[in-house]
């Protein structure tokens, strides 16, 4: 059985299909055919029952001349009363043929038993044999006196009919319901098939798309989905073709991030090449650079070195950010106190500044460290670009953080590529940092369901706003 079952499990799905729908129309047919069988058997058997009972009766003469002169052969000289088999059975099982009758039936132990125990009350059917072996169908009534009215011994009227005809009518009947089952088991069977390949054509498109993808790597590939249609199908391939799509953007950004890396990191690279260079070469030709000039290019390598550093983290926490917060680093957070902090940090980084905070309880669910690294970053930029002795200002009310310098601002065509990789101002270029700040920020803030954006101050200066869903008061069982 497990063989079969594994063998089974083993074909093709449409084969697997067409074997089920032919196996469940098989059951169907047969359990309707067998029925029919039996209840047409039934309405036969019933309809020759009573044809025994209403007109098969025996003469009574007839019936004392069997009991007289008891014989087991007919006399063939009477004609057949009837094609029918008439006799009378005694309590000892000993059959008296009468003299219409077309032949001997059998008596069996059952009728000889019924008679001499007098239970024969009524008449009984059942099947039997005839001496030559042929079927008939037998009734047996009481005679529980003699013809003239005297008491006599139990004795029996047996009358019976062949069931060639019945036998021959069922025959046929189940000729017929073998033929139409047998054309039904086929015709479903291929019903079946062209069901499953007709069901079964957009799994085939997705599963060649699915394996041109393997082959190819090309994530441009599209199922085509009837847009009417919204069954299981139509589901799988709609988000198929989503899934291709999200990895095709993903790739394509992936490729960009890699390519602008490539060119950001190429700058400090070549600049610490070639301070590198010169240094080496005044060691090998044995002329030495003067210290004012060596201590400058100590210092720049010393720059360059930092700023690559700077972008190597950025770059990695960009990744992260790209890969999502796993759910166990994903904790309550009280924005307050995460602001607080990095406040701490970019009062340090900004002393000549004054940083105002007004600050009211908000509670998020966010990555920790990552929300504390976007914040600083939004404050790193106001410290960058507010001039010395300026004002910042931070605010959180409701969930809304705002950051204002009082800088020279962001011009309004250059707002919609504030949050772009790598992108930075033309007149921010000459100032350190690697253009992934802001793209940190965006990330990580819609990770944790915010919206973060830029616009210009009235007055001059720009606002940064960051908006995270929350609640002002910590969740039960929060420190």
């Amino acid at each position: 059985m497990r063989k079969v079952l594994r063998r089974f499990r083993s074909l093709p799905i449409r084969a697997r299909l067409s074997l089920l729908v032919a196996a469940a129309v098989a059951f169907g047919v047969a359990t309707v055919s067998v029925t029919c069988w039996f209840i047409v058997q039934g309405k036969l058997y019933e309809q020759v029952d009573k044809d025994l009972q209403r007109g098969m009766r025996a003469p009574t003469p007839a019936i004392v001349s069997a009991l007289n002169y008891c014989t087991a052969t007919p006399d063939t000289a009477v004609p057949p009363f009837r094609n029918n088999y008439v006799q009378v059975v005694k309590e000892d099982g000993t059959a008296c043929v009468l003299d219409n009758s077309v032949g001997k039936v059998k008596v069996t132990q059952s009728d000889k038993t019924a008679i001499k125990s007098g239970d024969l009350d009524k008449s009984y059917f059942r099947d039997g044999t005839d001496e030559d072996g042929n079927a008939v169908r037998v009734m047996l009534q009481p005679l529980a006196t003699t013809a003239d009215g005297r008491p006599g011994p139990n004795v029996g009227l047996m009358i019976a009919v062949s069931l060639k005809s019945t036998q021959s009518t069922l025959n046929d009947l189940a000729l017929v319901l073998l033929l139409v089952s047998g054309i039904g088991v086929v015709g479903a069977g291929a019903v079946g098939l062209w069901v499953a390949r007709a069901g079964l054509r957009p799994v085939d498109e997705l599963t060649e798309a699915v394996e041109h993808v393997a082959r190819t790597e090309d994530l441009t590939i599209r199922i085509p989905v009837d847009e009417e249609s919204d069954d299981e199908i139509a589901r799988l391939s709609r988000s198929f073709n989503s899934m291709t799509a999200s990895l095709a953007s993903s790739r394509e950004v992936q490729q960009q991030l890699i390519a602008d890396a490539g060119h950001e990191l190429r700058t400090p690279l070549t600049s610490l090449r070639t301070n590198i260079e010169l240094l080496t070469r005044s060691e090998e030709i044995g002329r030495p650079i003067p210290p004012a000039d060596r201590k400058a290019l100590l210092a720049s390598v010393t720059a360059q070195m930092t700023e690559l550093a700077a972008l190597i983290g950025d770059l990695q926490t960009l990744s992260r950010s790209d890969a999502g917060h796993p759910a166990d680093r994903v904790e309550v957070v009280a924005l307050q106190d995460t602001v607080e902090a990095a406040l701490r940090r970019a009062r340090l980084r900004g002393p000549e500044l004054t940083i105002t905070a007004d600050l009211e309880p908000w509670y998020v669910r966010a990555e920790p460290s990552a929300l504390e690294r976007a914040i600083v970053n939004i404050l790193d930029n106001a410290v960058k670009f507010s001039p010395g002795g300026g004002t910042i200002d931070v605010r959180l009310k409701d969930g809304e953080l705002t950051v204002r310098d009082h800088g020279p601002g962001i011009p309004t065509d250059e707002l919609p590529h504030v949050f772009d990789r790598f992108w930075r101002s033309p007149d921010a270029r000459a100032l350190p940092g690697s253009g992934l700040g802001l793209s940190i920020v965006a990330r990580t803030v819609q990770q944790s369901g915010g919206e973060v954006s830029l616009r210009p101050a009235d007055g001059g200066g720009t606002i940064a706003i960051v908006r995270l869903p929350g609640a002002p008061t910590a969740p039960p069982g929060m420190p």
